[in-house]
């Protein structure tokens, strides 16, 4: 039996990020929409050890390859690969330049490019711009990224599609995450407290999750049983900037900075907290707001990027503008005034970001390149 899919992925399980999550939910849908018309996938990933793979509950290990950042080779390897597929799906920008050498040597192969968020928002230089008209579609996270792909880079708009993310099938069921009284204890959460909570990487390279501007919207809430609890890596620098926001605004105690908390752990982050709030401005799609949700717990987002896709365009939670304090105050107070009020919908949130519906749209994606499926 021929190959017919052959997926190109950075990374898959060597990290944590949200396009390595979604890197691992795509591969599982892909194999298994495989296995339904009896069709052959292969998985390399760049940066991962073939023994990451092993014991994973996504795919089987046996259709991964791994090629621990032996760059040359993943290359090569990917061309060679890509020459026998009918269709190549490569997971990020910067695998471009593979499927452009795939198309250039066999041009029936059928190219698709996943676009996340930042990556692909700017114009790239002449050569990039080239690779990307060479895709047959472009499928974008989120409606703002779609925007991006035809108005900066000029790819036609019937190339360009969107598969919003969905949530991780294997995210623990929300009556198994309990509130764990040892975890408010650690923090230091006092039972009538009001908590927020951000769940995002923490980097001074990219500043623009909001958080600055949640803990202004704090003093002038002026309320001090309002603490705020932000997860995540953090660089030094950005540990430093934080530290003198809090310093700054006299929030000494209010503001805890957790660090990196395992996948394992976040179900009951979630489940102790009473508003996920992250007013961003360049997020692709925000994967964190539909888990938060999943918990039913109340989000907050910005409305200038792609979470508008990921809160419905504010029929799943608020949407603010980042920058404004004052907006965000406001929600902040709704929310925590009524949190009940404030809950999303979780009959709209799985009709339109359950894994089922994402491999349903991941079919129909299938079908537009292959014909899979047509006729049945």
């Amino acid at each position: 039996m021929r190959n017919e899919v052959l997926f190109l992925t950075l990374k898959v399980f060597s990290t944590t990020g949200g396009i390595e999550k979604v890197c691992r939910i795509v591969g599982k849908a892909m194999y298994e929409s495989c296995i339904r018309y009896n069709k052959r996938i292969k998985i390399f990933s760049m940066h991962d050890k073939q023994e990451d793979a092993d014991d994973n509950l996504y795919f089987p290990s046996e259709i991964f390859t791994g090629f621990s950042v032996n760059k040359i080779r993943f290359m090569s390897k990917a061309v060679i690969q890509g020459r026998k597929s009918k269709l190549v799906i490569m997971s990020h920008v910067n695998l471009l330049i593979a499927g452009w050498l795939i198309k250039k040597l066999r041009p029936s192969v059928k190219l698709i490019l996943f676009a996340h968020g930042i990556e692909l928002w700017n114009p790239v230089n002449r050569f990039k711009r080239k690779m990307l008209q060479s895709c047959d579609e472009i499928v974008s996270v989120s409606e703002f990224t779609r925007r991006k792909m035809i108005e900066v880079h000029g790819v036609e708009e019937k190339k360009c599609s969107i598969l919003n993310n969905c949530l991780d099938p294997f995210l623990p069921l929300p009556k198994n995450a309990a509130i764990n009284p040892g975890l408010r204890e650690k923090y230091h959460i006092e039972k009538d407290d009001k908590l927020l909570f951000t769940l995002s990487r923490l980097s001074a390279k990219e500043r623009y999750k909001g958080y600055d501007k949640v803990m202004e919207a704090m003093v002038q809430l002026q309320d001090k049983k309002i603490k705020y609890l932000i997860a995540g890596s953090y660089d030094k620098e950005e540990k430093e900037y934080i530290d003198g926001l809090v310093t700054k605004l006299s929030l000494q105690g209010r503001v805890i900075l957790a660090g990196f908390i395992p996948d394992e752990e976040v179900a009951e982050h979630f489940v102790m907290s009473d508003c996920y709030v992250m007013p961003s401005i360049k997020e692709g799609f925000g994967i964190v707001f539909i888990e938060a949700m999943y918990y039913s717990l109340p989000v907050i987002g910005g409305n200038a990027d792609g979470s508008v896709d990921a809160l419905l365009n504010g029929r799943l939670g608020i949407l603010v503008t980042p920058g404004n304090v004052n907006e965000i105050k406001e929600a902040i107070g709704k929310v925590l005034t009524d949190t009940a009020k404030y809950k999303p919908d979780n009959r709209l949130l799985q009709q339109h970001f359950s894994y089922e519906s994402y491999k349903l749209k991941l079919n129909d994606m299938f079908k537009r390149s292959l014909g899979w499926g047509v006729g049945l």
